[in-house]
């Protein structure tokens, strides 16, 4: 399965914005003005985003990578944007369809956090909106819901029954579900989950038996070692996330899996 993930977070005034982080993060933003010169939420960096209004979050600049550390290892991989503003989830979807991509299929994880409950919106009305902005696109058969959070799931499983929806864990979530015991894509499945997607650290042969018998597929996440992809399409995984595409592309090729075709950059790309 070849699709494109977007993280979302819910603003201040109930607008879906793509962004990693709950907070807005200092290597991936940066301040250039208040949205009023007497704003008291100024610097917007560091704030929640659900205390910010998609006004003020549209003056930051997005578009270039502020590494904290020297050995950032993702700093190289970014080709710099300045004064890109973070876009709205029906900008994004907008512009797929003005391409007419319609085979591109997009994974959406639902940014929230049970334990954090004042920098989380409320899961059920967060996923009404991102269904409902799915389907107003005509993006929802070739769509996914994500989250660490399986409320959401469980609330898109009333709300959009037929789109895919991914129940993410890692070790760091375990004690946000009380109830996982020792069969976590079982407890994935009764969550309402169709894909089990793990850190993949936590993938043996023993997920992989629980999850066949759960009937859910295993997507398994974040993998930039290609032979640690091999390892995981050994072991059966029906996906594998990465942040290294290309890298991936090979093992695939050499798998005589199918691959998408290449896409060309819509500029030339400097190093």
């Amino acid at each position: 399965m070849h699709a494109l993930e977007l993280d979302v977070a819910l603003t201040a005034d109930g607008r879906l914005v793509l962004t990693h982080d709950l907070t807005v993060s200092a290597v991936t933003s940066a301040d250039t003005r208040p949205v009023r010169p007497d704003d008291p939420s100024f610097p917007y960096v560091g704030k929640p985003i659900n205390s910010l209004t998609l006004a003020q979050l549209r003056t930051l600049d997005v578009g270039v990578r502020l590494p904290s550390r020297p050995d950032d290892p993702f700093a190289p991989t970014q080709l710099p944007m300045p004064e890109t503003r973070m876009p709205t989830l029906g900008a994004v979807l907008g512009l797929v369809n003005a391409y007419e991509a319609d085979g591109v299929r997009l994974h959406v994880e639902l940014k929230s956090d049970p334990t954090r409950p004042a920098l989380t919106a409320d899961p059920e009305l967060f996923t009404r909106l991102v269904v409902d902005e799915l389907e107003r696109h005509g993006r929802l058969d070739n769509a996914a819901i994500l989250s660490f959070d399986w409320r959401v799931i469980g609330h898109a499983a009333a709300m959009a029954p037929g789109t895919s929806r991914f129940a993410l864990i890692e070790l760091d979530t375990l004690h946000w579900h009380d109830d996982l015991g020792d069969d976590i894509p079982a407890a994935a499945r009764n969550a309402g989950a169709t894909t089990l997607s793990p850190e993949h650290v936590m993938v043996d042969e023993r997920l992989m038996s629980q999850a066949t018998a759960a009937g859910l597929d295993v997507a398994v996440w974040t993998v930039n070692d290609p032979a640690l992809g091999a390892r995981m399409l050994d072991l059966g995984v029906a996906g594998i996330v990465t942040d290294y595409p290309d890298r991936m592309r090979d093992l695939w090729r050499d798998r005589g899996l199918p691959l998408p075709a290449p896409v060309e950059p819509l500029r030339p790309v400097t190093v």
